[in-house]
């Protein structure tokens, strides 16, 4: 057992007192370096072996990454036994352009699209002004990869309201994104699992029952944390900026702290009765990998020849 895995012994017995084993989904972010392509390959094979329902590869601004998101969301296809989903966004781009790139990865053999609008290139959460001749929305793009075919489409859900919009307005967004044939979502991550639920109470009585992930973002820096929940409006909890608070120049116990509410945070969920959850990996697997083994979900043992 791994340091890491002693030090998170209390929720470690919280772990295996749940009911069944939590299904878990990770998402990578396509390389920019072949250094960085070496670390997202060591990342897949590290989480390869706890079986994920599927994993997906996402998408820069502006479709700033569409070659390498194709490339690495087929080579996962080839070359493990991962079920590859790739992020798609429709900023940018015309609709024939979009479509191209959806009947590629039909082609390929991809069967499952995360559709997300997207963001302009450095406008993150800022407004969004569609092209003409684009697609407008998650909705529409959901609709046009429906329409060239049958794919699984996951799209997001936002628990504290996408910046510009009410709850509710979310809400009657997704059912829209539901009627043009998504499939399941995924949540945006959040650290706030009373508003979480209150969320989700709010979207079944709205009649929706898609699956939805909830989104867990395991992050060893706080001050790379508020970078990322900043623009996109996430509100991060006073309690855990206080158990980053002096530790700037001590990464192993921020990686314990990290790890600890991550999972302590699946636990909690799972006792109110999810049992999906999605892993923003960031690329580094080791906490999730921790987590996950927290959570209960093992390699498979590996079968020795005679």
């Amino acid at each position: 057992m791994s340091p890491l895995e002693t030090a998170l012994g209390p929720i470690a017995r919280a772990g295996a007192g749940l009911a069944k084993r939590p299904s878990v989904s990770f998402e990578f972010s396509p390389p920019k370096t072949p250094e960085a392509e070496e670390s997202l390959w060591e990342a897949i094979r590290r989480l390869e072996p706890l079986n994920p329902s599927f994993v997906s590869v996402t998408y820069g601004a502006g479709g700033s990454t569409r070659d390498r998101t194709h490339r690495t969301v087929v080579r996962i296809l080839n070359e493990t036994g991962l079920k590859p989903a790739a992020h798609l966004t429709c900023v940018e781009a015309s609709r024939e352009e979009v479509d191209e790139v959806v009947q590629g990865y039909w082609d390929a053999g991809i069967r499952h699209i995360v559709a997300i609008r997207g963001d302009p290139p450095g406008k993150i959460g800022g407004v969004y002004v569609p092209r003409a001749d684009g697609y407008a929305n998650a909705t529409e793009l959901t609709a046009g990869i429906k329409a060239i075919g049958d794919f699984e489409v996951s799209v997001s859900v936002y628990p504290q309201g996408y910046p510009g919009n009410t709850i509710e307005r979310d809400i009657d967004v997704l059912k829209a994104k539901i009627d043009a044939g998504a499939t399941r979502a995924i949540s945006q991550f959040f650290y706030d699992i009373d508003g979480y639920l209150r969320f989700m109470d709010k979207v079944r009585a709205a009649g929706i029952t898609i699956p939805i992930s909830p989104g867990i973002m395991p992050v060893s820096s706080f001050k790379g944390l508020k970078k990322m929940a900043g623009p996109v409006g996430i509100t991060l909890p006073d309690w855990l900026g206080n158990l980053f608070e002096g530790l700037d120049d001590d990464p192993e116990t921020r990686k314990l702290i990290s790890a600890s509410v991550a999972a302590e945070m699946c636990a909690r969920l799972t006792e109110e009765g999810y049992s999906d959850f999605q892993f923003y990996t960031l690329n580094r697997p080791d906490l999730v990998y921790a987590i996950c083994r927290v959570l209960g979900i093992r390699e498979e043992p590996k079968e020795i020849a005679a």
